[in-house]
């Protein structure tokens, strides 16, 4: 089922959304942010408890934003889960079958599948106040399937949990959204999660999408400097543009000539762009492709890798090289020499402040 949302606008003293949006049949697509930049209040709108001003919102083809949040057939799992606490588990996931008026047998059996779906098969009768907030969650997603929704809503599932579980329940909630393939959307401002379990990313920035696409696009090719900065590290090197080399374009920066594709259109010469890249894409000793050179500020062991901060010229650079037997180590204070490969960075235009590391 699919989920559409034409010129949809909804007004705030902060600032207005406006929305243009497709969620493909069986997709799970991510709207990720900051806080306050409007995820939440786009699922609101989607889902009844607000209406927009202006624009159309269908699901499957069909307009719904004149219709209560009863009638749009939507599941949604609440940060807070929301559960209620005078029902056992099954009573809690056969809630919504049986207000749309199933047969009691079909919507326990239905219940059941979705408990075992959710690894909490023999938790029938358990009270929701003895469960983890893990199990919680697992139960509020079952409850949000049961009624076979035509569309799932997921606001900050996981942000109440430890980092280790929400790393194994993510996982869950792909595989079961996978299996159902329901159409869903959600909220989140962790960028992990949303690379994690994606099929696209919409990155959201004061009610407006930055950037749609797949979380490789939005990761490898963001669209503008706030999508560099905010999923992941990024190094940013402002410049100017030179000329053309095939596909490629020359920038000439304080730290010397680089060479990068260009986002969008081709840049003119004498165009203001940024060269920006992630600290994996650097190889220390390399030879070949944008070359820099710079003393180690600091660094960080993370176990399978090595970041630095590395100070070039004016700029400090992020710099992430991989550890382990006979793997060059980085001294902290130490001279180093990496390259880059032209393809695996990216020219971006200008925005003011934006020449920081993220």
């Amino acid at each position: 089922m699919s989920l559409r949302l034409e010129g949809v606008k909804k007004g705030y003293p902060e600032f207005t959304i406006r929305l243009d949006l497709e969620v493909r049949p069986g997709e799970l697509l991510t709207l990720l942010g900051p806080s306050g930049c409007g995820k939440t209040t786009s699922l609101r709108l989607v889902a009844g408890f607000l209406r927009p001003e202006a624009g159309h919102i269908r699901i499957g083809g069909q307009a719904v934003e004149g219709e209560p949040p009863h009638r749009r057939r939507i599941g949604i799992v609440f940060q807070d889960y929301a559960l209620f606490p005078n029902l056992n588990v099954l009573d809690n996931v056969c809630f919504g079958p049986a207000v749309q008026g199933w047969e009691r047998g079909r919507a326990r059996t239905r219940g059941r599948e979705l408990l075992s779906m959710v690894h909490l098969a023999g938790y029938e009768r358990r009270r929701v106040h003895t469960l983890s907030g893990g199990e919680r969650q697992r139960v509020a997603l079952a409850r949000a399937l049961a009624p076979r929704p035509r569309l799932l809503l997921l606001d900050e599932p996981l942000s109440a949990l430890d980092a280790k579980l929400r790393q194994s329940l993510r996982l869950e909630i792909q595989a079961v959204q996978r299996e159902l393939a329901v159409t869903t959307v959600y909220v989140t401002h962790d960028q992990e999660e949303a690379l994690a379990i994606s099929d696209r990313i919409a990155v959201m920035r004061e009610g407006r999408i930055e950037q749609l696409g797949s979380p490789e696009e939005v990761y490898r090719r963001p669209a503008s400097l706030f999508v560099a900065g905010f999923i992941g590290q990024a190094n940013l090197i402002p410049g100017r543009v030179l000329a053309r080399d095939g596909r490629l374009t020359v920038l000439q920066t304080a730290l010397g000539r680089f060479a990068a594709p260009a986002g969008g259109r081709a840049p003119a010469a004498g165009e203001r762009r940024v060269l920006f890249f992630r600290p994996e894409a650097a190889r220390l000793g390399r030879k070949a492709g944008n070359r820099f050179h710079g003393r180690i500020l600091r660094r960080e062991y993370l176990g399978s890798q090595v970041q630095a901060i590395v100070e070039a010229g004016d700029q400090r650079l992020v710099l992430s090289a991989p550890q382990g037997p006979g793997k060059e180590v980085l001294p902290a204070g130490g001279r180093v020499e990496f390259a880059v490969d032209p393809l695996a960075c990216w020219l971006l235009p200008e925005e003011p402040a934006s020449t920081t590391v993220g």
